[in-house]
Protein backbone atom coordinates (compact mmCIF):
# COMPACT_ATOMS: atom_id res chain seq x y z
CA UNK A 1 0.00 0.00 0.00
CA UNK A 2 2.41 2.33 0.97
CA UNK A 3 4.53 1.64 -2.95
CA UNK A 4 1.72 2.65 -4.34
CA UNK A 5 0.87 5.66 -2.73
CA UNK A 6 4.94 6.59 -3.49
CA UNK A 7 4.05 5.98 -7.33
CA UNK A 8 0.76 7.20 -7.98
CA UNK A 9 -0.72 5.96 -11.32
CA UNK A 10 -1.44 9.14 -13.20
CA UNK A 11 0.83 11.92 -14.14
CA UNK A 12 0.88 15.70 -12.88
CA UNK A 13 -1.76 16.44 -15.68
CA UNK A 14 -4.08 13.16 -15.32
CA UNK A 15 -7.71 14.21 -15.63
CA UNK A 16 -7.04 17.38 -17.87
CA UNK A 17 -6.94 18.63 -21.36
CA UNK A 18 -5.07 20.91 -22.82
CA UNK A 19 -5.60 22.69 -26.53
CA UNK A 20 -2.47 22.66 -28.64
CA UNK A 21 -2.84 25.26 -31.67
CA UNK A 22 0.97 24.76 -32.63
CA UNK A 23 1.26 23.95 -36.36
CA UNK A 24 4.85 22.96 -36.58
CA UNK A 25 6.58 20.79 -33.56
CA UNK A 26 3.00 20.06 -32.78
CA UNK A 27 3.82 16.11 -32.10
CA UNK A 28 6.33 16.92 -30.04
CA UNK A 29 4.48 19.33 -27.63
CA UNK A 30 1.36 16.76 -27.64
CA UNK A 31 4.27 14.28 -26.68
CA UNK A 32 5.61 15.85 -23.97
CA UNK A 33 1.84 16.76 -22.57
CA UNK A 34 0.31 13.21 -22.70
CA UNK A 35 3.08 11.65 -21.18
CA UNK A 36 2.62 13.89 -18.11
CA UNK A 37 -1.30 12.06 -18.15
CA UNK A 38 -3.10 15.00 -20.38
CA UNK A 39 -5.44 14.67 -22.91
CA UNK A 40 -4.55 16.92 -25.96
CA UNK A 41 -6.69 18.35 -28.49
CA UNK A 42 -4.88 19.42 -31.53
CA UNK A 43 -6.19 22.31 -33.81
CA UNK A 44 -3.18 24.11 -35.76
CA UNK A 45 -4.52 27.50 -35.96
CA UNK A 46 -1.92 27.86 -39.14
CA UNK A 47 -0.60 26.46 -42.15
CA UNK A 48 2.77 27.79 -43.88
CA UNK A 49 2.95 28.70 -47.03
CA UNK A 50 5.75 29.34 -49.49
CA UNK A 51 6.07 32.95 -50.51
CA UNK A 52 6.49 33.34 -54.17
CA UNK A 53 7.38 36.98 -54.70
CA UNK A 54 7.21 38.83 -51.73
CA UNK A 55 8.21 42.58 -50.72
CA UNK A 56 8.56 41.53 -47.27
CA UNK A 57 11.51 39.08 -48.14
CA UNK A 58 13.17 41.66 -50.37
CA UNK A 59 12.71 44.27 -47.76
CA UNK A 60 14.82 41.93 -45.64
CA UNK A 61 17.55 40.39 -48.11
CA UNK A 62 18.44 44.30 -48.93
CA UNK A 63 18.32 45.40 -45.94
CA UNK A 64 20.87 42.05 -44.94
CA UNK A 65 22.72 43.29 -48.13
CA UNK A 66 23.57 46.55 -46.86
CA UNK A 67 23.97 46.29 -43.16
CA UNK A 68 25.61 42.99 -42.80
CA UNK A 69 24.38 40.91 -39.55
CA UNK A 70 27.30 39.01 -37.38
CA UNK A 71 25.27 36.00 -37.56
CA UNK A 72 22.84 34.21 -39.83
CA UNK A 73 20.92 31.47 -39.03
CA UNK A 74 19.60 28.70 -41.77
CA UNK A 75 16.94 27.28 -40.38
CA UNK A 76 15.46 24.65 -43.40
CA UNK A 77 17.02 23.22 -46.49
CA UNK A 78 14.21 24.58 -48.84
CA UNK A 79 13.89 27.43 -46.96
CA UNK A 80 17.53 28.79 -47.47
CA UNK A 81 17.39 27.53 -51.45
CA UNK A 82 13.95 29.52 -52.06
CA UNK A 83 15.46 32.98 -49.93
CA UNK A 84 18.62 32.32 -52.45
CA UNK A 85 16.67 31.99 -55.50
CA UNK A 86 14.70 34.67 -54.79
CA UNK A 87 17.11 37.15 -54.20
CA UNK A 88 18.65 35.78 -57.98
CA UNK A 89 14.99 36.60 -59.28
CA UNK A 90 15.74 40.15 -57.55
CA UNK A 91 19.03 40.23 -59.20
CA UNK A 92 20.75 39.93 -55.47
CA UNK A 93 21.55 36.52 -55.48
CA UNK A 94 25.53 37.40 -55.72
CA UNK A 95 25.30 40.13 -53.54
CA UNK A 96 23.30 38.07 -51.01
CA UNK A 97 25.76 35.06 -51.38
CA UNK A 98 28.92 37.75 -51.12
CA UNK A 99 27.39 38.71 -47.63
CA UNK A 100 26.42 35.26 -46.19
CA UNK A 101 30.44 34.69 -47.11
CA UNK A 102 31.16 36.97 -44.58
CA UNK A 103 29.17 36.34 -41.96
CA UNK A 104 28.96 33.43 -38.86
CA UNK A 105 26.61 31.55 -40.62
CA UNK A 106 24.96 28.32 -38.85
CA UNK A 107 23.20 25.72 -40.34
CA UNK A 108 20.57 23.62 -38.44
CA UNK A 109 21.42 20.16 -39.11
CA UNK A 110 22.56 18.20 -42.34
CA UNK A 111 20.40 18.83 -44.72
CA UNK A 112 20.67 22.59 -44.33
CA UNK A 113 24.23 22.22 -44.31
CA UNK A 114 23.58 20.57 -47.36
CA UNK A 115 21.80 23.37 -48.93
CA UNK A 116 24.33 26.12 -47.43
CA UNK A 117 27.04 24.03 -49.63
CA UNK A 118 25.46 23.72 -52.96
CA UNK A 119 25.88 27.50 -52.83
CA UNK A 120 29.28 27.73 -52.25
CA UNK A 121 29.19 28.58 -48.64
CA UNK A 122 30.65 27.23 -45.84
CA UNK A 123 28.65 26.93 -42.67
CA UNK A 124 30.98 28.24 -39.77
CA UNK A 125 29.10 25.37 -37.32
CA UNK A 126 25.73 22.85 -37.95
CA UNK A 127 24.76 20.42 -34.72
CA UNK A 128 24.19 17.09 -35.89
CA UNK A 129 20.80 16.86 -34.20
CA UNK A 130 18.78 19.65 -36.26
CA UNK A 131 18.21 21.00 -32.79
CA UNK A 132 17.54 24.54 -32.74
CA UNK A 133 17.58 24.16 -29.52
CA UNK A 134 21.36 23.40 -29.50
CA UNK A 135 21.71 26.54 -31.95
CA UNK A 136 20.09 28.73 -29.68
CA UNK A 137 22.68 27.39 -26.31
CA UNK A 138 25.15 27.68 -28.79
CA UNK A 139 24.46 31.80 -29.63
CA UNK A 140 23.96 32.12 -26.12
CA UNK A 141 27.08 30.46 -25.15
CA UNK A 142 29.40 32.34 -27.35
CA UNK A 143 27.21 35.65 -25.84
CA UNK A 144 24.50 37.77 -28.41
CA UNK A 145 24.55 41.02 -25.97
CA UNK A 146 24.62 44.13 -29.03
CA UNK A 147 25.50 41.44 -31.94
CA UNK A 148 22.89 41.51 -35.00
CA UNK A 149 21.46 37.86 -35.72
CA UNK A 150 19.50 37.20 -38.93
CA UNK A 151 17.44 34.24 -38.28
CA UNK A 152 15.80 32.54 -41.83
CA UNK A 153 11.80 31.61 -40.65
CA UNK A 154 10.89 28.20 -41.28
CA UNK A 155 7.14 28.97 -40.66
CA UNK A 156 5.84 29.38 -37.45
CA UNK A 157 9.25 30.18 -35.12
CA UNK A 158 10.89 28.05 -33.00
CA UNK A 159 9.09 28.53 -29.71
CA UNK A 160 11.12 31.04 -27.70
CA UNK A 161 14.20 30.88 -30.25
CA UNK A 162 13.95 34.64 -31.01
CA UNK A 163 12.68 35.74 -27.91
CA UNK A 164 15.21 34.19 -26.07
CA UNK A 165 17.95 35.68 -28.45
CA UNK A 166 16.48 39.21 -27.82
CA UNK A 167 16.42 38.67 -23.73
CA UNK A 168 19.57 38.37 -23.90
CA UNK A 169 20.40 41.60 -25.95
CA UNK A 170 20.84 40.54 -29.44
CA UNK A 171 19.17 42.75 -31.95
CA UNK A 172 16.98 39.71 -34.10
CA UNK A 173 16.56 39.98 -37.98
CA UNK A 174 13.63 38.01 -39.29
CA UNK A 175 13.91 36.99 -42.90
CA UNK A 176 10.87 35.14 -43.84
CA UNK A 177 10.32 32.45 -46.48
CA UNK A 178 6.99 31.92 -45.51
CA UNK A 179 3.71 33.07 -44.65
CA UNK A 180 1.56 32.08 -42.41
CA UNK A 181 -2.29 31.54 -43.65
CA UNK A 182 -5.24 29.93 -41.62
CA UNK A 183 -5.40 26.47 -41.74
CA UNK A 184 -7.40 24.81 -45.00
CA UNK A 185 -9.21 22.80 -42.73
CA UNK A 186 -10.96 25.08 -39.64
CA UNK A 187 -12.71 22.07 -38.51
CA UNK A 188 -10.47 21.53 -35.35
CA UNK A 189 -10.09 25.30 -34.64
CA UNK A 190 -13.91 25.43 -34.31
CA UNK A 191 -14.18 22.47 -32.13
CA UNK A 192 -11.24 23.69 -29.91
CA UNK A 193 -13.09 26.71 -29.41
CA UNK A 194 -16.25 24.93 -28.85
CA UNK A 195 -14.88 22.69 -26.46
CA UNK A 196 -12.88 25.94 -24.90
CA UNK A 197 -16.71 27.80 -24.37
CA UNK A 198 -18.41 24.21 -22.42
CA UNK A 199 -15.37 23.97 -20.15
CA UNK A 200 -14.17 20.57 -22.52
CA UNK A 201 -10.60 22.36 -21.82
CA UNK A 202 -8.53 23.25 -18.78
CA UNK A 203 -5.14 24.71 -21.23
CA UNK A 204 -4.65 26.17 -24.72
CA UNK A 205 -0.88 26.64 -25.19
CA UNK A 206 0.17 29.00 -27.74
CA UNK A 207 3.78 28.75 -29.19
CA UNK A 208 3.68 31.73 -31.46
CA UNK A 209 2.49 35.15 -31.96
CA UNK A 210 0.34 34.29 -35.35
CA UNK A 211 -1.18 31.13 -33.71
CA UNK A 212 -2.67 33.20 -30.98
CA UNK A 213 -4.06 35.98 -33.39
CA UNK A 214 -5.64 33.29 -35.72
CA UNK A 215 -7.56 31.26 -33.02
CA UNK A 216 -8.79 35.11 -31.79
CA UNK A 217 -9.81 36.12 -35.72
CA UNK A 218 -11.75 32.53 -35.84
CA UNK A 219 -13.27 33.49 -32.75
CA UNK A 220 -14.53 36.85 -33.89
CA UNK A 221 -15.65 35.60 -37.83
CA UNK A 222 -17.62 33.24 -35.64
CA UNK A 223 -19.51 36.16 -32.96
CA UNK A 224 -18.19 34.13 -30.38
CA UNK A 225 -14.78 36.76 -29.45
CA UNK A 226 -16.35 38.19 -26.30
CA UNK A 227 -17.49 34.75 -25.00
CA UNK A 228 -14.29 33.24 -25.61
CA UNK A 229 -12.66 35.67 -23.83
CA UNK A 230 -14.69 36.01 -20.64
CA UNK A 231 -13.16 31.70 -20.75
CA UNK A 232 -9.72 32.62 -20.95
CA UNK A 233 -10.38 35.51 -18.31
CA UNK A 234 -12.26 32.81 -15.70
CA UNK A 235 -12.14 29.22 -16.70
CA UNK A 236 -9.19 28.15 -19.39
CA UNK A 237 -5.15 29.29 -18.75
CA UNK A 238 -3.64 30.66 -21.76
CA UNK A 239 -0.22 29.01 -21.41
CA UNK A 240 2.12 30.60 -23.90
CA UNK A 241 6.11 30.56 -24.36
CA UNK A 242 7.24 33.71 -24.42
CA UNK A 243 6.16 37.04 -24.07
CA UNK A 244 6.61 38.12 -27.73
CA UNK A 245 3.97 35.09 -28.44
CA UNK A 246 1.43 36.55 -25.50
CA UNK A 247 1.03 40.23 -27.09
CA UNK A 248 -2.20 39.13 -29.19
CA UNK A 249 -3.71 37.94 -25.86
CA UNK A 250 -2.45 40.60 -23.69
CA UNK A 251 -3.51 43.25 -26.28
CA UNK A 252 -7.00 42.23 -25.13
CA UNK A 253 -6.64 42.23 -21.60
CA UNK A 254 -5.96 38.47 -21.16
CA UNK A 255 -3.20 37.25 -18.08
CA UNK A 256 -1.06 34.42 -19.65
CA UNK A 257 1.03 32.28 -17.52
CA UNK A 258 4.63 31.80 -19.24
CA UNK A 259 7.94 29.93 -18.67
CA UNK A 260 11.18 31.35 -17.55
CA UNK A 261 12.82 29.91 -20.17
CA UNK A 262 11.12 30.14 -23.50
CA UNK A 263 11.06 26.29 -24.61
CA UNK A 264 8.24 23.81 -25.00
CA UNK A 265 9.68 21.50 -21.95
CA UNK A 266 9.39 24.63 -19.23
CA UNK A 267 5.82 25.11 -20.79
CA UNK A 268 4.68 21.76 -19.99
CA UNK A 269 6.49 22.06 -16.82
CA UNK A 270 4.58 25.13 -15.79
CA UNK A 271 1.30 23.44 -17.20
CA UNK A 272 2.10 20.35 -14.15
CA UNK A 273 2.44 23.14 -11.84
CA UNK A 274 -0.34 25.87 -12.73
CA UNK A 275 -3.28 23.26 -13.32
CA UNK A 276 -3.23 21.05 -10.28
CA UNK A 277 -2.66 24.42 -8.60
CA UNK A 278 -5.98 25.40 -9.89
CA UNK A 279 -8.16 22.24 -9.30
CA UNK A 280 -10.78 22.81 -6.28
CA UNK A 281 -9.36 20.24 -3.35
CA UNK A 282 -12.26 19.60 -0.44
CA UNK A 283 -12.38 16.97 2.11
CA UNK A 284 -15.80 15.12 1.62
CA UNK A 285 -16.87 11.48 3.76
CA UNK A 286 -13.37 11.74 5.50
CA UNK A 287 -11.42 11.37 1.91
CA UNK A 288 -9.92 13.57 -0.31
CA UNK A 289 -11.58 14.94 -3.30
CA UNK A 290 -9.60 17.19 -5.82
CA UNK A 291 -11.75 18.15 -8.77
CA UNK A 292 -9.94 18.42 -11.76
CA UNK A 293 -11.31 18.80 -15.57
CA UNK A 294 -12.95 15.42 -16.71
CA UNK A 295 -11.51 13.51 -13.72
CA UNK A 296 -11.44 13.26 -9.83
CA UNK A 297 -8.86 12.27 -7.55
CA UNK A 298 -10.25 10.46 -4.57
CA UNK A 299 -7.47 9.49 -2.32
CA UNK A 300 -5.14 10.15 -4.94
CA UNK A 301 -6.34 7.33 -6.97
CA UNK A 302 -7.52 8.88 -10.54
CA UNK A 303 -11.75 8.64 -11.50
CA UNK A 304 -12.46 9.70 -14.94
CA UNK A 305 -15.98 11.48 -14.57
CA UNK A 306 -18.54 11.91 -17.23
CA UNK A 307 -18.98 15.37 -18.95
CA UNK A 308 -22.71 15.65 -17.53
CA UNK A 309 -21.08 14.18 -14.19
CA UNK A 310 -18.45 16.85 -13.81
CA UNK A 311 -20.87 19.61 -14.42
CA UNK A 312 -23.47 18.52 -11.62
CA UNK A 313 -20.48 18.18 -9.14
CA UNK A 314 -18.93 21.43 -10.06
CA UNK A 315 -22.62 22.92 -8.99
CA UNK A 316 -22.19 21.03 -6.04
CA UNK A 317 -18.57 22.59 -4.95
CA UNK A 318 -19.69 25.93 -5.76
CA UNK A 319 -21.24 25.39 -2.63
CA UNK A 320 -19.31 22.49 -0.65
CA UNK A 321 -21.98 21.18 1.89
CA UNK A 322 -24.99 23.22 1.13
CA UNK A 323 -27.67 21.20 -0.50
CA UNK A 324 -28.30 21.92 -4.05
CA UNK A 325 -31.94 21.39 -5.65
CA UNK A 326 -32.72 19.52 -8.46
CA UNK A 327 -34.01 21.82 -10.25
CA UNK A 328 -30.18 24.21 -10.12
CA UNK A 329 -28.45 20.97 -11.10
CA UNK A 330 -31.05 20.29 -14.31
CA UNK A 331 -29.67 23.54 -15.15
CA UNK A 332 -26.16 22.99 -14.96
CA UNK A 333 -26.61 19.70 -17.12
CA UNK A 334 -25.36 20.50 -20.90
CA UNK A 335 -28.52 20.24 -23.11
CA UNK A 336 -30.63 17.81 -20.47
CA UNK A 337 -34.45 19.63 -21.20
CA UNK A 338 -36.80 19.86 -18.35
CA UNK A 339 -37.00 16.67 -17.07
CA UNK A 340 -35.31 16.32 -13.21
CA UNK A 341 -35.01 12.12 -13.88
CA UNK A 342 -31.76 13.33 -15.72
CA UNK A 343 -30.49 15.03 -12.80
CA UNK A 344 -31.08 11.36 -11.16
CA UNK A 345 -29.49 9.23 -14.00
CA UNK A 346 -26.20 11.79 -14.27
CA UNK A 347 -26.38 11.61 -10.66
CA UNK A 348 -26.18 7.66 -10.39
CA UNK A 349 -23.30 7.61 -12.89
CA UNK A 350 -21.37 10.25 -11.42
CA UNK A 351 -21.37 8.09 -7.90
CA UNK A 352 -20.40 4.99 -9.94
CA UNK A 353 -17.62 7.29 -11.43
CA UNK A 354 -16.23 8.39 -8.02
CA UNK A 355 -16.42 4.60 -6.60
CA UNK A 356 -17.50 6.31 -2.98
CA UNK A 357 -20.76 6.62 -3.16
CA UNK A 358 -21.09 8.55 0.39
CA UNK A 359 -19.58 11.73 -1.26
CA UNK A 360 -23.14 12.33 -2.53
CA UNK A 361 -25.85 12.72 -0.10
CA UNK A 362 -29.40 13.00 -1.19
CA UNK A 363 -31.23 14.96 0.94
CA UNK A 364 -35.11 14.06 0.80
CA UNK A 365 -37.62 16.58 -1.74
CA UNK A 366 -34.72 18.68 -1.49
CA UNK A 367 -32.01 17.89 -4.01
CA UNK A 368 -28.49 17.10 -3.08
CA UNK A 369 -25.07 17.81 -1.23
CA UNK A 370 -21.68 16.89 -0.91
CA UNK A 371 -20.44 15.14 2.30
CA UNK A 372 -18.63 18.59 3.59
CA UNK A 373 -16.37 17.22 7.09
CA UNK A 374 -17.59 18.35 9.99
CA UNK A 375 -14.61 20.01 10.52
CA UNK A 376 -14.27 21.82 7.49
CA UNK A 377 -17.99 23.08 7.49
CA UNK A 378 -16.90 26.44 9.09
CA UNK A 379 -14.87 27.34 6.67
CA UNK A 380 -17.20 27.35 3.72
CA UNK A 381 -20.56 28.00 5.15
CA UNK A 382 -20.45 31.55 3.59
CA UNK A 383 -19.13 30.08 0.38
Amino acid sequence: MHDEQQRPEHGPLSGFTVGVTAARRADELGALLQRRGATVVHAPALRIVPLADDGELLTATKELVDNAPDVVVATTAIGFRGWVEAADGWGLGEELLERLQSVELLARGPKVKGAVRAQGLTEEWSPSSESMAEVLDRLLEEGVDGRRIAVQLHGEPLPGFVESLRAAGAEVVLVPVYRWMPPEDIGPVDRLLDAALTRGLDAITFTSAPAAASLLSRAEERGLRAEFLATLHHDVLPACVGPVTALPLQALGIDTVQPERFRLGPLVQLLCQELPGRARVLPVAGRQVEIRGHAVLVDGSLRPVPPAGMSLLRALARRPGWVVARAELLRALPGSGRDEHAVETAMARLRTALGAPKLIQTVVKRGYRLALDPAADAKYADA
